[in-house]
């Protein structure tokens, strides 16, 4: 299986109305960030979800465990990391960090199930996960952090 050498990586900066009264961004932005980065991934790997939820079905979270660690400030200039850890018949998990500069600031696992237009769990098509091989963490590097 061909894995990544390093992850997906998406720019992001702060802007004013994401900040909450201390001048940092609001803990749900980073859950926003967070998404905003792995529909980037998914967009890359030539997955689209407006045309995957009307072909097969749709990508939903099921759990998201977030870590912050420090805060963003107003026009930080943030990286979003994005790896596929583990893809399963109807689950996957995906690892992410929100970086400025060297500093990681949030980490965040979300685990994603694919469902059917009814809501039902399907099988994750072949394509898709053929689409998402090169986005996988080496098989060394899935621990937390």
């Amino acid at each position: 299986m061909t894995v990544n050498t390093r992850p997906h990586q998406t720019a992001i900066r702060v802007r004013f109305g994401e900040l909450d009264p201390y001048n940092h961004v609001n803990h749900a932005v980073y859950v926003q960030y967070f998404e905003a980065a792995r529909v980037e991934l998914l967009a890359e790997a030539g997955i689209f979800l407006g045309r995957m939820r009307s072909d097969v079905g749709s990508i939903v979270v099921s759990e998201i465990q977030t870590r912050f660690l420090a805060s963003a400030e107003e026009l930080d200039n943030l990286i979003v990391e994005t790896e596929v850890v583990e893809m399963r018949r109807v689950t996957s998990l995906w690892r992410q960090r929100i970086l400025r500069g060297d500093q990681v600031i949030a980490t965040q696992d979300v685990r994603a199930a694919m469902v059917d237009p009814s809501g039902k769990p399907i099988r994750f098509p072949e394509e898709m996960v053929a689409s998402l091989r090169p986005y996988m963490a080496a098989e060394d590097d899935t621990a937390s952090g």
